[in-house]
């Protein structure tokens, strides 16, 4: 199993630290992605990149389009832990009406289909302290990177 980092609208294979190859997805993670992205539909997916953000108290993410993969047709599963905030999800320009979407510890998005390049944004984390990952949000977004 491949795994890969985006930076600067591309994919990389080797870490840009260490220069060093990419660890391999543990499969567990590929299970759960793929067993989230089947239940919303999408049978066939299978990750070969996983992405992680961590947030401090205080961070967002504006709206943005994730248009750095070539297969459009394939989902984005993202898992949230710790600190709870908010998604924003709109549509396929930056000004259509967003749809705001609390999501807490443990909860799986999953868009894909004719959503898979609407906008999306994570408003700023608000303080607080999660008891197992401290004063931080981590998000894992899978995704399938390689044609």
């Amino acid at each position: 199993m491949s795994n890969f980092f985006s930076c600067v609208n591309r994919y990389s294979q080797r870490d840009p630290v260490t220069n060093e190859p990419w660890q391999p997805i543990p499969i567990s993670f590929v299970q759960l992605a793929t067993s989230a992205a089947s239940t919303a539909g999408f049978d066939h997916f299978i990750p070969d990149a996983c992405l992680i953000n961590r947030y401090a108290v205080g961070a967002a993410m504006a709206l943005h389009q994730d248009k750095d993969e070539t297969d459009f047709t394939q989902p984005i599963v993202s898992f949230s832990l710790g600190l709870p905030t908010t998604f924003d999800f709109g549509g396929v320009t930056r000004d259509a009406p967003k749809v705001a979407i609390y999501i807490e510890h443990g909860d799986v998005l999953v868009w894909g289909g004719q959503s898979r390049l609407n906008y999306h944004g994570v408003r700023r984390v608000k303080s607080g302290v999660h008891p197992l990952l401290g004063p931080y949000r981590y998000n894992l977004t899978f995704r399938h990177s390689q044609p």
